[in-house]
């Protein structure tokens, strides 16, 4: 119950956030054309993942959808996996953590964290997320393209 209410405060501050990598499995809303409830909520559709090397991806808010690219992304990671090296880039990205345990990289140091943990990557600071523990890591990315 707990996570699910963490989960919900997280999601719907961001959410809220956000007004406007890869391709999108869900569509664009076209500029003339008004939000809606029915447009403005995407479920979770396990034929929609993206497949990666080391687990899957899956889009709820894709590049394309909003007009200034905020984005939202699950991504999940298989046992002691990572989805690449540390990098850097510019604007802020940030992890939510739904499930198992991560090792998070900031600028040459780490830490771990599990379940209703969040992760900020400052604008071009070398950062990276990979699974520390023996079961899926399964988390949200937040980042504007």
């Amino acid at each position: 119950m707990k996570l699910k209410i963490s989960l919900s405060i997280f999601l719907a501050f961001f959410m809220f956030k956000i007004t406007s990598a890869q391709e999108s499995t869900q569509k664009p809303i076209a500029a003339e054309k008004k939000f809606t409830i029915e447009n403005c909520i995407n479920r979770f559709d396990k034929d929609q993942v993206i497949k990666t090397p080391v687990g899957y991806q899956y889009w709820f808010i894709g590049q394309k959808v909003l007009d200034d690219g905020q984005t939202l992304k699950m991504s999940v990671l298989g046992p002691k996996q990572s989805s690449h090296a540390p990098h850097k880039h510019a604007g802020n990205e940030m992890f939510f953590v739904l499930e198992g345990t991560a090792q998070f990289y900031l600028d040459g140091k780490t830490a771990t964290g599990g379940a209703n943990t969040s992760f900020m990557c400052p604008d071009n600071s070398e950062h990276g997320i990979s699974n520390a523990g023996n079961t899926d890591l399964k988390y949200l990315v937040i980042r504007k393209y």
